[in-house]
């Protein structure tokens, strides 16, 4: 019984230490949307495509893990499920022709299913 209420009065001593500390230090949080979040060249944020580059290989769609992109070479469309999409950044990578690539800006969240359809257009005949 001894014991248990040396345990109990240490954790106490260490909770109040802890707290003490606190009184007197500045946030360690920021006053988001006041201050900005910075963003780091490794943060997630959107697959983005530049079509005059896009030859419609198909390598993005092959290599997604999550399926969430599809190409349409008949109707030359570039199709993104945002929703599905898990930002692994397996398409970019895949790209012969590097024309897709990661923003880092936040994407806001949104609770309806995006998908995103850009139209590639027609290359000119050499």
């Amino acid at each position: 019984m001894h014991q248990l209420y040396g345990e109990v009065n240490m954790a106490t001593f260490k909770i109040g230490k802890m707290l003490m500390s606190s009184l007197f230090k500045k946030p360690s949080t920021r006053a988001y949307p006041a201050v900005e979040g910075k963003y780091t060249e490794m943060t997630r944020g959107h697959i983005e495509i530049d079509a005059d580059k896009c030859i419609l290989c198909g390598m993005c769609s092959k290599k997604c893990p999550a399926d969430a992109i599809t190409v349409d070479k008949t109707e030359r469309k570039w199709i993104i499920d945002r929703m599905s999409c898990v930002q692994c950044q397996a398409c970019v990578e895949s790209c012969p022709k590097e024309c897709l690539i990661v923003r880092t800006e936040y994407t806001a969240p949104n609770t309806e299913k995006t998908i995103d359809l850009v139209m590639i257009p027609e290359k000119p005949k050499e």
